[in-house]
C-alpha cells in the first residue's frame, strides 16, 4: 500500500511539472527556473510531511533531501559563473537559507523527542537514532555554511548570522565531546562484560558493543565537522582536536596542525620533564631494583632446575624420563614467572588486577586454542600414566618408531627407516599405544612346513637345535617348537624363541635362513601349494 501511494505521488508530481507545449518541451529550462521548480516541488512535499508516518514519512524525507541536494548543487554551479546575477540569485538564496534553517527545527524537534525517550529498555537504539540525527544535522550546518558565503559574496551582511552559527557550534561541540568520552566509557565497559562472559556471552551483549562502537564512529564524526566549520568561522579548536585526537585515535590531517601538534608535543614534553626531575632517581632506582630481580631468578631458576632434576631422577618412584624433563622444565618456569611478577610489582603494577587480566585472556585464548588445549591435556596423562618413555619402540597412532622427545603438546617418534614424526598428543592418547620394548622379553613367532613325506622327528631335531645353537635366544622362558598344522601342502610347525626386544630381528633372521639351509642338507622338503587336477572322460 505505501509504495503505491509513493508511486502515485512521484507521477502526480511528475505531471505537474509537464511543459505546457511542445515548444517549451524543445527548449531547456534556465537554471533560475529550475531552482524556482525544484524550490516549489521541495515546499509540496514539506507541506505533506506533517501528516505522514511510517515508510511515507521517510519516504517524503528522501525526496526532499534529494531535491536540496541538487538546489545546492546548482546554486554552487551559477555561484561559480561571473558575472554574478545578484537580483535573482539574492532572494533565492535567502529563501534557500530560510529552508535550511526549518530543515535544522525539524531535526532539533526530532531529538528533542528521541530525548524525551530516554529512560525506556531501548536507550541504546535511541542514543544511535540521536547519533543518526546529528549527522543528518551536519550536513544541514555545512550547507548553512556554504550558504552564507554564497551571500557574502554577493555583498550581504551575514556576521549576525554567523555569530549565532558559531555559538551554536561551540555549544555543540561542546556537547558532542562530552558525548565522546561517554559513550567511549560506556562501549569500554561493554567490552569488558563481554569478555568475561566468555563463551557465555549473549545476543544482547554483543549488540550492545556494536551500536556503542557505531554510535562512538557517528559522534566522533560530528565532532569533525563541528571543528571543520569552527575552524572557517576563525576559532580556536586546538583543545578540540587534541581532545578527538586522544580520544578516538584517529590521526587525520588535523594532526599536522601546527598548533595541535606542537600543543601536544609541548604537553607530553613538559610532563615526561616534570616525571624525569621528580621521578627519575626513583624510578632509575626501581628499574634496577627490577633487572636486579629478574636476574636473581634467573639463577634462581636454573639452581631449581638442578636440584629437581636430581631429586626426580634419584626418586623411589622411577619417574619416567619424560616425567623428570617435564618437572625440571617446569620448575625453573615457575620461580622465574614468580621472579617477574616480583619484579613488576617493584615497578608499581598491580599484581591483583594483573592476574585478573591474565584470567580473562586465559578464558579466551582457551576457546581459541581448544585443540593445543586437548593435546595439552593429552600430555599430561602420558606423563602420569607413563604408557612409554623415552628410546622405546611403540606402535601409536598408524605409526611404528622410537620416542626420541616429548613435549606437553607433541610427540617426537624416529620411524626405523629414520623418518622423524610429530604426532599431536591427543592422536597417540586416543589410540591404542603398543609400547614393544617396555618389556625386557620377546617372543619371535615363525612357521615353518615340511612336506607330508618327510620324517616330522627328524624335522623336529632339527629347528630345535637351531634354536638351541643360536647365541641371542634365552634359555628362559623355554623356547617352543611344535607340530601346529597339517595344511593343504605342508605339515606345518611353529618355533616360537625368547629373545630380548633389541635381538628381534636378528634372531628372526638369522633361524629363518639357518632352517632353509638344513632343511636343504637334510634332505627335508619345503613344500609350495600345489593342486592334483584329475581329468575324466565320459562315453557320448
Amino acid at each position: 500500500m505505501l509504495r503505491t501511494l509513493a508511486l502515485a505521488l512521484v507521477t502526480v508530481m511528475a505531471l505537474a511539472h509537464l511543459p505546457a507545449s511542445a515548444d517549451e518541451a524543445l527548449q531547456p529550462p534556465q537554471p533560475l527556473t529550475e531552482l524556482t521548480q525544484l524550490q516549489q516541488t521541495i515546499d509540496s512535499d514539506t507541506a505533506k510531511l506533517g501528516s505522514a508516518n511510517g515508510e511515507m514519512k521517510q519516504f517524503i524525507e528522501y525526496r526532499i533531501k534529494e531535491h536540496a541536494n541538487q538546489i545546492h548543487d546548482k546554486f554552487k554551479l551559477l555561484m561559480s559563473q561571473q558575472p554574478l546575477d545578484k537580483a535573482q540569485l539574492l532572494p533565492l538564496l535567502q529563501k534557500h537559507l530560510a529552508f535550511i534553517d526549518k530543515v535544522a527545527d525539524y531535526y532539533a524537534a526530532d531529538i528533542e523527542e528521541f530525548k524525551q525517550q530516554l529512560g525506556s529498555d531501548n536507550d541504546t537504539g535511541i542514543m544511535y537514532k540521536l547519533a543518526m540525527r546529528d549527522r543528518q544535522r551536519d550536513e544541514i550546518l555545512n550547507a548553512k555554511y556554504e550558504t552564507l558565503t554564497w551571500l557574502d559574496a554577493l555583498g550581504e551582511d551575514t556576521q549576525a548570522i554567523k555569530t549565532q552559527l558559531t555559538t551554536h557550534l561551540l555549544k555543540r561541540s561542546d556537547m558532542l565531546n562530552s558525548l565522546v568520552h561517554f559513550t567511549q566509557d560506556k562501549l569500554k565497559l561493554a567490552v569488558d562484560e563481554a569478555a568475561k562472559a566468555g563463551k557465555d556471552v549473549t545476543a544482547e551483549q554483543t549488540a550492545l558493543v556494536t551500536n556503542l562502537n557505531e554510535r562512538l564512529s557517528l559522534t566522533s564524526a560530528s565532532l569533525s565537522v563541528a571543528i571543520e566549520l569552527l575552524d572557517a568561522l576563525s576559532q580556536d579548536t586546538t583543545a578540540l582536536k587534541q581532545t578527538l585526537f586522544s580520544i578516538s585515535g584517529d590521526i587525520t590531517q588535523d594532526v599536522l596542525n601546527v598548533d595541535v601538534a606542537s600543543n601536544l608535543l609541548d604537553q607530553w614534553w613538559n610532563k615526561a620533564k616534570s616525571q624525569a626531575l621528580d621521578n627519575g632517581p626513583g624510578l632509575l632506582f626501581k628499574l634496577f631494583i627490577f633487572l636486579l630481580i629478574l636476574f636473581l631468578a634467573h639463577l634462581a631458576g636454573k639452581a631449581v632446575q638442578r636440584i629437581v632434576k636430581k631429586m626426580v631422577s634419584n626418586s623411589k618412584l622411577k619417574f619416567s624420563k619424560l616425567l623428570q624433563d617435564f618437572f625440571v622444565s617446569l620448575s625453573g618456569k615457575t620461580v622465574f614467572a614468580l621472579g617477574l611478577m616480583i619484579a613488576l610489582s617493584q615497578l608499581g603494577f598491580e599484581l591483583g588486577p594483573l592476574l585478573a587480566g591474565f584470567g580473562v585472556a586465559g578464558v579466551i585464548i582457551g576457546f581459541a586454542l581448544q585443540d593445543t588445549l586437548s593435546n595439552f591435556a593429552s600430555g599430561m596423562m602420558i606423563l602420569i600414566y607413563r604408557p612409554y618413555d623415552v628410546g622405546d619402540l611403540i606402535n601409536a597412532a598408524g605409526v611404528t618408531g622410537k620416542v626420541s622427545q616429548m613435549s606437553l603438546v607433541s610427540t617426537t617418534i624416529k620411524t626405523l627407516d629414520n623418518q622423524r614424526l610429530i604426532i599431536p598428543n591427543n592422536k597417540i592418547w586416543g589410540d591404542t599405544i603398543n609400547n614393544i620394548t617396555v618389556e625386557h622379553q620377546r617372543r619371535v613367532d615363525m612357521t615353518f612346513g615340511i612336506g607330508y613325506g618327510d620324517n616330522i622327528e627328524q624335522a623336529e631335531q632339527v629347528l630345535r637345535g637351531i634354536v638351541d645353537e643360536h647365541p641371542k635366544v634365552l634359555k628362559q622362558p623355554e623356547p617352543t617348537v611344535k607340530l601346529h598344522l597339517l595344511g593343504e601342502s605342508s605339515v606345518d610347525f611353529v618355533v616360537r624363541p625368547w629373545v630380548k626386544p633389541e635381538d628381534y630381528w636378528d634372531v628372526y633372521w638369522d633361524i629363518t635362513r639357518a632352517v632353509k639351509m638344513r632343511f636343504d642338507q637334510e634332505s627335508i622338503s619345503i613344500p609350495f601349494p600345489q593342486r592334483d587336477v584329475h581329468i575324466y572322460q565320459t562315453e557320448k
